[in-house]
This record gives structure tokens, sequence and C-alpha cells, in this order.
């Protein structure tokens, strides 16, 4: 009987094993299946992205070409503005736009800080801002300025749809949850792009951020970059 017993919990030993190792093997083909469709699902989204902007480079060169000789005519200087943005994980790029505003623009920002007119106070945002040139409001009106970010996309420092790349003084007073929108790489357009821009609070900008961060998808850039073209045609929130 003391045999028999051995016997049995023996047995009862093994089953609980090979039970618990299937079940981990189980596990760990499921994390090896998501773990392949998350880098499948970014490989597409890279593709996407370089097709999408060498295509829309090519189409609009002859508008690369008529707003920079339109920028350079009414006041002389660099075509284009570059300057440091924070992308994923907190990685600093160069983040290229047309120059939509007058040559010293950066000198002269910290004498209208205080006209500030975004409420959160993180970012800097002014209706009227005087630095802005007069062909500056019209390409910042219909997004034509952010023309030369595809570039950014072809560098892979950003794709067509995600957070909009913030300042690094921006980043400095984010709080721990505003850092999450640097778990992706940023992009041209996005949620809070496509539904009223500039004129969505900050706080409401990194809630539409996480709400794609959470659902993003391949075809759900589609949706945003279809979104995009009304978006910019009435350049709703644009300034």
């Amino acid at each position: 009987m003391a045999i028999d017993k051995l016997l049995r919990e023996k047995l009862m030993k093994e089953l609980s094993d090979s039970s618990i190792k299937g079940k981990r093997r189980q596990y760990l083909r499921k994390i090896m299946m998501w773990q392949f469709m998350v880098k499948f699902s970014y490989g597409l989204k890279r593709v996407l992205d370089i097709i999408v902007a060498s295509v829309l480079m090519i189409l609009l060169s002859p508008v690369f070409v008529l707003t920079a000789i339109v920028i350079y005519l009414e006041d002389p200087g660099p075509v284009f503005f570059m300057q440091k943005r924070v992308g994923k994980d907190g990685r600093f790029f160069d983040f290229y736009k047309f120059r939509s505003m007058v040559v010293n623009a950066e000198k002269l920002k910290d004498k209208i800080l205080k006209q500030n007119e975004s409420g959160d106070g993180v970012i800097f945002k002014m209706k009227r801002d005087p630095r802005i040139t007069k062909s500056g409001r019209i390409i910042r009106r219909f997004s034509i300025d952010e023309l030369p970010q595809l570039y950014n996309v072809l560098l892979g420092d950003m794709s067509l749809v995600g957070p909009r790349p913030p300042l690094p003084r921006e980043v400095a007073e984010y709080s721990l949850e505003d850092r999450k929108r640097l778990h992706i790489k940023p992009g041209i357009t996005c949620i809070w792009q496509v539904s009223g821009r500039s004129d969505i609070p900050f706080n409401e900008q990194v809630e539409l951020d996480m709400q794609y961060i959470r659902s993003q998808g391949v075809w759900g850039d589609l949706k945003i970059l279809l979104k995009t073209i009304p978006a910019v045609i009435t350049g709703k929130g644009a300034y």
C-alpha cells in the first residue's frame, strides 16, 4: 500500500509538472505570436510611411518650389526652418518646416511669452502672432509649412501619423502621463490634428494621443490620413 501511495504521488507530481510545462509553452507561444504581430504592424506602418511620403514629395515638388520662392521674396533668408524636437523615447532629432515667420522669430519669442493663448501653458499658441509673415499665414492655414516633414518621415524620425513632436522645453514641463506620448514615433498628423488642431487644449491633445497609441493600426492611420485632407482644406484651428 505504501508503494502504491508513493507511485500515485509521483504520477500526480509528473502530471502536475507536465501541465505546468504545457501552460508555459502555450503562454510562450502567445507571447511570440503577439511580438510577431506587433513587429509586423510596425513594419507595415513603416512601408506605408515610405511609399506615401515618397509619392507626396514627387507630386508636391512644384508646391515646394513655389513656396520656397514666395518665402524668400517676402523675407530674404533661409527658406526652411530647422528645430530640435523630441521623438520616440526622448530622442532628439532635426525637425524641418517651411519658414513662416521672420528670420529672428526665436529671439523675439521671449518678448511675447506672456501673451500665450494656450490655457495649459505647456505649449505656446497665439492666433495673432506678430512674427508670422503674410505668406506664412497662408502656408500655415493650409499646413503647407509642414510638408518638409515628409523628409523626416523618410529619415525615420517621424511617421505620417502619430503625436506631434514636442519641443525640449515643453517636455521638461510634462507630467508622467504626458510623457507616454513619447512611447511611439511622432507624426505629421494625428487625431487632434483632424479634430480641431490648435483649438484643442493641451490636456485633451494628450488624451487623444493616448487613445491613438492604444488603438493604433494601419487601417486607423489610413482613416486619419483621409480625414487630414478636409482638415487641411478648411484650415480650422490652424494658426
